[in-house]
């Protein structure tokens, strides 16, 4: 089974975050939501409050498969500030593995050098943050291991995007077509 794990950090963007774990875990990845602090209970940017299935501390991030950045403000400098975090970031960068970052959250894989030759996108108006990057006005865009998107209006489609690199295109148009998204 695929595993992948969403992070939320106070100010986080709560459409952002919270439809990546809906529309993965309808196509049956094991999601984990991952909080940046001591305590499970994280508010978003919208003053609603969540808890986490666990603590950054309590995760074990061996067999995961995708990372997954939502954005909002200050959820992302949040996200950017929070050092072990950058630190697994830095290593699955390294051996390739899928990395995924929505809204203002591309701001901190530009930050760290990861976007330096690949195209991206980000909130508009934040092109600046996308450091190396070719900037794209696209919904999406998967460059290599990593996926970025542009805010609360593209979520479905990254979370569509992110289930078919996970369990392929089929898996994804069945999800599609189910929450009958771009559909009539």
């Amino acid at each position: 089974m695929k595993h992948a794990c969403v992070f939320l950090a106070d100010g986080f963007e709560e459409i952002e975050g919270l439809t990546v774990v809906d529309i993965l875990r309808r196509a049956g990845v094991e999601v984990t939501t991952v909080s940046v602090k001591e305590d499970k209970a994280v508010t978003g940017r919208s003053d609603i409050t969540v808890f986490a299935d666990k603590t950054f501390g309590e995760t074990d991030f061996s067999d995961t498969d995708l990372l997954v950045l939502p954005g909002g403000m200050p959820g992302t400098t949040n996200l950017r500030d929070y050092a072990p975090l950058t630190e697994l970031l830095q290593r699955f960068h390294r051996e390739e593995k899928l990395l995924a970052a929505i809204c203002a959250a591309p701001m901190v894989l530009g930050g760290m050098g990861f976007l330096k030759g690949r195209k991206a996108t980000i909130y508009p108006g934040m092109e600046e943050h996308l450091v190396g990057a070719e900037a794209s006005t696209d919904r999406v865009v998967t460059d290599g291991h990593i996926t970025t998107s542009r805010g609360v209006g593209t979520a479905i489609a990254f979370s569509l995007s992110l289930t078919e690199q996970l369990l392929g295109k089929e898996k994804a148009e069945e999800i599609r077509t189910s929450i009958v998204y771009g559909h009539n």
